[in-house]
């Protein structure tokens, strides 16, 4: 079998520890309420939110930057395993009508509770480039900070 390696440089993990039970967490990911509270880099906001969650289903954000630029991302819904996994495809662009995103990848995310608490892992890849790998670390950084402080003020529903 012939398996080619990754380039470590185009690939992205990344691990917290939340302290928020792990049905909490997923839902967090999973329903429109909760997403347009944490969802982008610090100051932004999710004016548009269309989820259709089940395997198959789309999704398409508009992450809005302080500046007032819109960012979309959109994607299908591969693997959804309540409350522990979610693999999704991730398009993302500057206008929702550019039909050839910049950054094309599969996003894998996974929940495993810990202690009453929740290790989420995301994994995206494979960037085309190092730079863009890059530019996604930090946004998801800042993107995982703004959920920690959610789920940590936020009561199971």
């Amino acid at each position: 079998m012939n398996v080619r390696a990754e380039p470590a440089d185009r690939v992205l993990v990344l691990t917290r520890l939340i302290d928020a039970p792990r049905e909490l967490v997923f839902s967090a990911w999973t329903q429109p309420a909760h997403l347009v509270r944490w969802w982008g880099p610090n100051g932004f906001t999710l004016p548009h939110c269309d989820v259709e969650f089940h395997p198959g289903g789309a999704y398409k954000f508009c992450m809005r930057a302080p500046d007032g630029s819109d960012h979309w991302v959109w994607g299908a819904y591969e693997e959804i395993i309540p409350p522990s996994r979610l693999v999704f495809s991730w398009h993302r662009t500057e206008t929702p009508a550019r039909v050839d995103p910049w950054a094309v990848t599969r996003v894998t995310v996974t929940f495993a509770e810990e202690a009453g608490k929740t290790r989420l892992a995301l994994r995206q890849a494979v960037f085309p480039l190092a730079e863009e790998c890059l530019d996604h670390r930090g946004g998801w950084n800042e993107c995982l900070d703004r959920l920690m402080v959610f789920a940590g003020q936020t009561a199971l529903v």
